[in-house]
């Protein structure tokens, strides 16, 4: 699964361009889905519950977005390990940080379709519009961001997958750098080979 340009990623017109300013975009990548209808948004996708025919990408009992593959459960298992070990993944207490949520402006609010700060897997939603959703992680490792957008063209669909990344200590750098073969070679590419599976069976003709 290919990465995308910045200038390519920051020419759509999306409110997170605005909206994180300061926190910096560490990579972006996309996954074309067939237009099987036209018309079909972020919010439908993320809310399509699973049924019977979603047996053959394995989401059947999940309605989640992502999918991971065995390969890529067993790498969060070690990861989820390893972070156990060293204390990593206790997340800071309130008053030691800032939530992205704090940047929502009152028309931000308005168009949310779900609360900030409702718990999805690791992450916690900061806005989901449409077609753009923001979830958010903090950690002893990272301040990081999800950004998942759906972009309709004539031909097809475009899915978006950015991912910021700010750093709450010098060991941010060097976990990144640990992670980051990992990510970009396993990773984002399964996970993203689970969103079109879980697309075409949601939304194709078979």
């Amino acid at each position: 699964m290919p990465q995308v340009p910045v200038q390519e990623f920051e020419q759509l017109p999306l409110r997170v361009h605005t909206f994180l300013t300061g926190v910096p975009l560490h990579d972006v990548w996309y996954v074309d889905l067939p237009r099987w209808r036209a018309g079909v948004t972020l919010d439908e996708f993320l809310r399509r519950e699973s049924n019977g025919k979603l047996d053959t990408c394995g989401c059947s009992k999940s309605s989640s977005l992502f999918t991971p593959s065995a390969l890529v459960r067993t790498l969060l298992d070690i990861r989820l390990f390893v972070g156990r070990f060293f204390g990593w993944d206790h997340e800071p207490a309130a008053t030691a940080w800032e939530t992205f949520a704090t940047r929502l402006t009152d028309t931000d609010h308005s168009r949310s379709l779900a609360a900030a700060g409702t718990r999805d897997a690791f992450f916690r939603v900061v806005y989901r519009f449409e077609n753009e959703q923001l979830v958010e992680l903090i950690n002893r490792t990272v301040h990081a961001a999800a950004l998942s957008a759906l972009v309709e063209t004539a031909t097809a669909y475009r899915f978006y997958l950015g991912i910021y990344v700010g750093s709450v200590s010098r060991f941010t750098p060097f976990y990144m750098a640990l992670i980051d073969p990992f990510r970009k070679l396993i990773v984002y590419p399964s996970l993203l080979r689970s969103v079109r599976a879980r697309w075409n069976q949601a939304f194709g003709i078979g």
